[in-house]
Formats: C-alpha cells, sequence, structure tokens
C-alpha cells in the first residue's frame, strides 16, 4: 500500500474514533509519530484521555497540531497567565513548523500541573502544543547552543522528519523472517563499540565508537553487510562515551542521512564530547576524521526518547529504552522485531548497582530472546570492592597526601566518574572526612555537569530529593572551581595543595598531560585512577608500572608521584554484579553474547554464564554474523 493510501486510511479511522464535533483535516507521519492536524486543538485538550486512546487503536505515538495558530507574543502572555508564578518561566519559544511551544522553566511539574492539567490549559487556550524542559540551574553551553540550533533548523528539520516518517511506515515486502547481528568492533577489546541489526526490511546501526589508545580505533565500516552506509535505516546509540559515539557524525560524511535515536542527555553529551574529541586530535595534529558540520549534522537528525517509550524505528523493529546505570542518559536497547517474532537487548554499557548518582539498571523486559551484555569487569577476578569501601579508601588517600603538602591529581572521563567523585568529595568535605581545599575541575567537566543538572529527572530519587526537596546541590558546592584558562591552570600546578580532576580518563590527552608533566617528577604529589585504563593507553601503561612517559613526541615524563588505583568508582557492573544481573533478568534470554571485554574475559564470563544458568553463550570475535533467528 502506497503510505498516501495509508495516511488516507489512517485519517479516515481518526475520524470514526474521536467524538462528534472534534475532527482532524490531515494526518502525516513525521519520524516515528503519527501527526494529526485539527482546527479544533482545544476539544483535543478537554479530553485528556482522547490521544491515549488513539495512540493505542492506532498502535502509533501520537501528536496533535492546530492548523491555526495564535500570535506569538499574545500566546506568550497567556502562559504567563495561566502558569503560577512558582513555575520559575525563564524563557518561551514558539516553533510555527510543528506548532509546538518550548516553555524553560525552574520548576517543569509546576507548569505540568497535576496530571498535565495546566499543560492542557495553555493547549486549550493558545492552540500551540505546549513542551516544558528544565532552566539548567548551572548554565550549560552545550544545551543552550543545541536548543538555538534545533530552532534555527526546524524547516529543514520537518522536511527530514516527515521524510524518515515515511521511511519508517513503508510497507514491509519481503516474506521472509530472519534477524542476523554483525559484529562491527568492541568484540573481545574495549572500544570502537559498533553492531549492525539486520533483518530482510531493516539494517540498525547500534553504537559507533572509537577505540581508545589506538591509531586505528575505527569499526569495520567499510564491509558489505553495512554498504553502502547511506541504506541505514537508523543508528541508536546507547550512550555518550567516546568509545561508543565518538565516529556517529562520520557516518554522516559517509553519506548516511537517516535519524539517531538516543536519550536526551545522551544527544547533549555525545555532541559536547564529540566537540571535544576533534579539539583535541586537531591539538595532538593527528588525522581529524570529520568537521563540527557532521556534529551540527548528527544533532539535526537526532530523535530523542525517553526510557520506556515504545517506538517504531522501521517497518519491522520498535525500539525501547531503559535505564541503563551507567552514565547520565545511558540506555539498554530493546528491539522489538516483526510481529512478535524476535526480541534482543544491548547493554551498552551498565551498571546493576545503585551510585550516588543513578538507580540500577533495569531488569525486566516484556520478551526477551537474546542478550549482549558487556564483560569490561568479566574476568573471574574483577570483584570490585562496595562504593562505600572505595570512598573510605579515596579520603584516606587523599588525607595522606594532603598532609605531606602533596596535590592530588584525578584523571576521570568527563561524564559519570567525575561527577561521582565529586558527590563523594563535596561529603567527605561537608562531613569533615577530608580537609576542605579547593577542587579543581579541568577540561570538560564543568560543562558536563551542568548538563547533568539540566536533566535530573535522570538521576536517582535520593540526589533528586536533595537538589529540589532539601533545597542543597551538591554540584554548586563552593569547594568546585573550574579552571577556564591556561593562567588558573599554572596557578594550580604552582599553588597550595589542592585536588585535581581532569580529563581525559585514561590519559589520552587533554588538560591532564599537562598536570602530569608538572607534577609527576614530585613523589609528594599523587595520581589517583578511579576508572578502567583500556590496554595501549598512557594510564595503563603507568598502571602496569611505566615511569618514562613519551611527551609530545620529543619529551619524556619521568614520573616520581605516588601512583595508585581506587577501585569500586567504576560506572560498570564487576564480576558479581553481571552474574547477579543475568540471575534477576526478566525473562530469561535463550542466547547471551559477551562482548565489550578484553579476550579472555569475554570467553571465562560466557563460559561461567553457560555452565551456571544453562543458556547458549557466545563470545564472538569482531567481523562475525549471527543469526537470531
Amino acid at each position: 500500500m502506497l503510505i498516501e493510501e495509508r495516511l488516507k486510511e489512517l485519517k479516515a479511522k481518526v475520524n470514526s474514533l474521536v467524538p462528534s464535533g472534534i475532527s482532524v483535516s490531515d494526518v502525516e507521519f513525521e519520524g516515528p509519530e503519527l501527526v494529526l492536524y485539527t482546527d479544533e486543538p482545544k476539544k483535543f485538550a478537554d479530553q485528556p484521555d482522547l490521544i491515549k486512546i488513539l495512540a493505542r487503536d492506532l498502535r502509533k505515538r501520537i501528536v496533535v497540531r492546530p492548523n491555526v495558530l495564535e500570535d506569538p507574543e499574545k500566546a506568550a502572555v497567556e502562559i504567563r497567565q495561566i502558569v503560577p508564578e512558582t513555575g520559575g518561566i525563564s524563557d518561551i519559544f514558539f516553533d510555527s513548523d510543528t506548532g509546538e511551544v518550548l516553555i524553560e522553566a525552574q520548576k517543569p511539574g509546576v507548569v505540568i500541573g497535576k496530571n498535565g492539567a495546566t499543560l492542557r490549559e495553555i493547549s486549550k487556550h493558545i492552540g500551540w502544543t505546549p513542551k516544558v524542559v528544565r532552566t539548567p540551574p548551572i548554565e550549560s553551553s552545550t544545551v543552550k547552543q543545541i536548543r538555538q540550533y534545533l530552532r534555527a533548523v526546524n524547516e529543514e528539520r520537518k522536511l527530514f522528519l516527515r521524510t524518515i516518517g515515511r521511511r519508517i511506515h513503508r510497507d514491509v515486502i519481503s516474506k521472509d523472517q530472519w534477524a542476523r547481528v554483525t559484529t562491527l568492533g568492541c568484540c573481545r577489546e574495549v572500544g570502537r563499540a559498533a553492531f549492525l541489526l539486520s533483518t530482510p526490511e531493516s539494517k540498525i546501526l547500534i553504537d559507533c565508537g572509537e577505540k581508545p589508545g589506538t591509531t586505528n580505533g575505527t569499526p569495520y565500516l567499510y564491509i558489505p553487510e553495512i554498504n553502502p552506509i547511506s541504506q541505514l535505516d537508523a543508528v541508536v546509540l546507547t550512550h555518550a562515551h567516546l568509545d561508543h559515539c565518538a565516529l556517529v557524525p562520520l557516518l554522516f560524511k559517509y553519506g548516511f542521512e537517516g535519524p539517531v535515536y538516543s536519550t536526551p542527555p545522551t544527544r547533549d553529551l555525545a555532541a559536547m564530547l564529540q566537540l571535544d574529541y576533534l579539539d583535541v586530535m586537531s591539538k595532538e595534529e593527528n588525522r581529524v576524521p570529520y568537521s563540527s558540520n557532521e556534529v551540527k549534522t548528527f544533532v539535526k537528525h537526532s530523535i530523542v526518547l525517553n526510557y520506556g517509550n515504545v517506538t517504531d524505528i522501521a517497518p519491522d523493529i520498535k525500539l525501547t529504552f531503559h535505564n541503563a546505570g551507567h552514565i547520565l542518559g545511558s540506555a539498554l536497547a530493546h528491539f522489538h522485531i516483526g510481529d512478535g517474532l524476535y526480541n534482543v537487548a544491548f547493554t551498552g554499557d551498565f551498571n546493576y548497582s545503585k551510585s550516588r548518582l543513578f538507580s540500577p539498571a533495569t531488569v525486566s523486559f516484556p520478551r526477551l530472546e537474546t542478550l549482549i551484555i558487556e564483560s569490561t569487569y568479566g574476568g573471574s577476578n574483577d570483584i570490585q570492592p562496595s562504593r562505600k569501601e572505595a570512598e573510605e579508601r579515596l579520603y584516606e588517600v587523599i588525607n595522606t597526601v594532603l598532609s605531606r603538602g602533596g596535590k592530588v591529581l584525578i584523571p576521570a572521563f568527563a561524564v559519570g566518574r567525575s561527577q561521582e567523585v565529586m558527590l563523594a568529595l563535596e561529603e567527605g568535605m561537608r562531613l569533615n572526612k577530608i580537609p576542605k581545599v579547593t577542587v579543581y575541575l579541568d577540561g570538560m567537566i564543568r560543562e558536563a555537569t551542568a548538563i547533568h543538572t539540566t536533566y535530573p529527572e535522570y538521576l536517582n530519587s535520593d540526589l533528586r530529593n536533595q537538589i529540589f526537596r532539601d533545597g542543597f546541590n551538591p554540584f554548586l558546592a563552593p569547594c568546585f572551581v573550574s579552571v577556564d584558562s591556561t593562567d588558573l591552570r599554572d596557578q594550580v600546578i604552582r599553588g597550595n595543595p589542592c585536588i585535581i580532576i581532569t580529563t581525559s580518563g585514561m590519559l589520552n590527552g587533554g588538560p591532564v598531560l599537562e598536570y602530569l608533566k608538572a607534577l609527576a617528577p614530585d613523589q609528594k604529589n599523587a595520581l589517583i585512577f578511579v576508572g578502567y585504563q583500556a590496554e595501549g593507553t598512557i594510564g595503563r601503561r603507568i598502571q602496569k608500572g611505566w615511569r618514562e612517559i613519551p611527551f609530545g613526541g620529543r619529551e619524556t615524563i619521568c614520573i616520581n608521584m605516588e601512583i595508585l588505583t581506587v577501585d569500586g568508582f567504576s560506572g560498570h557492573s564487576d564480576r558479581r554484579e553481571l552474574i547477579n544481573y543475568i540471575s534477576h533478568i526478566q525473562p530469561r534470554p535463550e542466547k547471551i553474547f559477551t562482548i565489550h571485554g578484553e579476550e579472555n574475559k569475554t570467553i571465562d564470563l560466557a563460559s561461567s554464564i553457560y555452565k551456571r544458568f544453562h543458556i547458549v553463550t557466545h563470545s564472538p570475535m569482531n567481523l562475525e554474523t549471527y543469526r537470531l533467528v
């Protein structure tokens, strides 16, 4: 059936389902959503359950837009009259192409109202479809720029969404039914995550990252299974670490024109890290794989989904994101293939324990036949201390170093580990477990932290309550000072004992190398690793005992400072938690693939899962294809 005929049918069905007095003049696919155009948006707003009923009966995500829109200036006045002042509206943006009004507010819940009552009142009075976002407590230049950019490319984006919508809802042609996974990276290694999920109708790429510590860290994007890149239906991004997201913009350079699905924080964090990645690559005179234009294209082509939203992304594939507990916005990606044919989930990186930032990874799914699970700490001896033990050990080390007049250097990923360590340090100082010294944040850490405060709904309930109910935001503690200039960095290096958290987490570039060069010769100082160090990185070499590190091609850094590793801060599940996750997952999968780990660890974990649970397991190699059904 042609798309026009299907839309005509849907329009007739919608008009048969809505009550008399409400009519829909047109329907259109825009991305994964079915958009209903009407002259009576206020009548839709008067019946809050109507859209839910339509979505259930049509099995589509429904959006209602008015044919005629009220003047934006007048509408803005009405919005401010309807919303209580306690909502703290900071800005209002109108998008005439989509009929949406974006309301930035300090308290989105007040703007939404109980069970969405205030939003319905807004829609009823002005006709525009209101969407609410939180005013960032710490202003994020990334979030601000992305929102401005998306408003600037409204017209292009609307055309893009209509094209994608029609592609998603095209007819299923093939009579064959099968599903396959091709491994393009990240198997028996850590880094360059990339997997191709294929059916007779669709091709979905899951992640596209770089491999830290290597000169050739690109996934296998040239093989016939994925070429030409333009044939991909979609890219699904599990989270914003460079080994999963760095090379997504490269796909647009190779001809990809489709959507990238992620959670909202993942989109923002990924764009921030991709631009920083380009900056670091250019400063180190490495070959830059793409330009900032491709990063902009990535943002323009992003379609964001919240946890739990079931969404069509291809004619025969539905995607649902679930909390992965790893970093802000990280997601387990669950794919429902065909009409109940098969279900497969990719964990991405995940953590099955509660941390200071996040709740444990989701363990329950409607259906699940195959699980593809990370194995970073999958070895039999990879047992991490508890988070409490890790924090006490960190306090002990910091006290020792500061008492001898030294500085503490903590290399950390800008996203995830930095914020975990920040919260631990803030509490340690507040409870007098460590001295009240300045904690300097260098690299992209401050900006990443600002994005965390923009999306508190992705943080665990304890931290949300602390920020919004108790009125104390630990990220804003006075002990944290952002290093935003070379002069300040020099002052930190020459100044009093302090703590420095800086990127990159594996010492593969960034300001951490400047600190290392300056602080390494003095044995009073200490370098503390709090995260995973991949093979081939400078961090792993130092961890192994190297005491001379090449720097800048001509120099050598001689390391006299104390080198320590404090385990327990990782955002990855350790061996115990991985096995615990398998024992609790519902329903139990028929097959499990162990990936994202060193060779011996993925093999060990696969073997142990098979012996304990009698589940068919594989530790795949790169460039293999497995038929799932």
